[in-house]
């Protein structure tokens, strides 16, 4: 199970006093922690938190949500080390998932499920070249916590942010990868089902099931000439393991419109379930993270 290591001293620059003024959320120690983490690397220039904790109106469910704005040069190899950044020096349970939800700003959305006090606690990175962060703060509200000087800057290296990001958005996502969306949006639905958000939890449960038949999808027929949802059944019926996955997605979209706690936990067997059957080498390297998620959601 994934374990923080020691932090480094946080630079100076580093203002948390001022988010503390506001409010002290119990995931205050969390951002403190995943601040000062992303503060030592000298190619993040901005660090802005988002949402609930910025505005002062967070409850014990809320995110840990922050607009990283990274040297235009240096976004293609940050982007590329994050997965080990968060998972070795802030305890991410998991790989990040490549944010759909998020709004297009102009960056790379992930989102990660981090271990903090023996709880599962959410943290969301947007990261943004640097000198794309003017125009999205005039978008976007937030506290600063740092801001550094962009220094020099090349039309290559801006060049090179945007191509970055244009392969992350563009490139088709792997079984794993799929895999890791169906465990942060359970994550997601048991918090819109705590808080009665049924019409949030509705167009999460539909996103659910979208993964499930992109999972199947990618699993089984990963050349096929047809969008999103049609042809399935002639596509996926001709072989038992077909059938069987069919059967798993008719099963997910025949259940209720806005879900239970239940439902969300019945959804979870079924998709790692599928996952064995279809295509079992997506959990090589996840199956500890898996089983340390389910121990975390099953916490109270």
């Amino acid at each position: 199970m994934p374990t923080a290591l020691p932090m480094p001293p946080a630079p100076a620059e580093l203002q948390l006093a001022a988010l503390a003024a506001v409010n002290r959320p119990r995931q205050l120690p969390l951002l403190t922690r995943i601040a000062e983490l992303l503060a030592t690397s000298p190619k993040v220039q901005h660090l802005i938190v988002r949402g609930s904790l910025a505005s002062g109106t967070a409850d014990r469910l809320s995110d840990v949500d922050f607009l990283v704005g990274v040297h235009d040069g240096a976004l293609p190899a940050f982007a590329a080390s994050l997965d080990d950044l968060m998972a070795v020096a802030a305890g991410a349970l998991l790989p990040g998932w490549r944010d759909s939800i998020v709004a297009d700003l102009g960056g790379i959305g992930f989102v990660y499920l981090v271990q903090h006090e023996g709880k599962m606690q959410q943290v969301d990175l947007y990261l943004a070249p640097a000198s794309q962060i003017p125009q999205i703060r005039r978008k976007v509200a937030g506290k600063v916590l740092l801001e550094r000087p962009l220094g020099t800057l090349t039309a290559s290296q801006a060049d090179a942010a945007r191509a970055c990001i244009a392969e992350h958005i563009r490139r088709p996502r792997t079984c794993s990868e799929l895999l890791i969306e169906h465990l942060v949006l359970a994550v997601l639905l048991h918090k819109r089902i705590q808080r009665g958000q049924r019409f949030i939890a509705y167009a999460e449960w539909h996103l659910l099931h979208t993964a499930t038949k992109d999972l199947i999808k990618t699993a089984l027929v990963p050349s096929s000439g047809f969008w999103g949802w049609y042809q399935l059944r002639e596509e996926l019926a001709l072989t038992p393991i077909g059938r069987a996955c069919l059967a798993d997605l008719d099963a997910a979209i025949t259940s209720t419109a806005v879900p239970t706690t239940a439902d969300v936990e019945a959804a979870l067997d079924r998709v790692l379930a599928l996952t064995e059957r279809a295509c079992p080498n997506a959990l090589d390297g996840l199956a500890d993270a898996v089983t340390a998620y389910r121990t975390y959601l099953e916490l109270p």
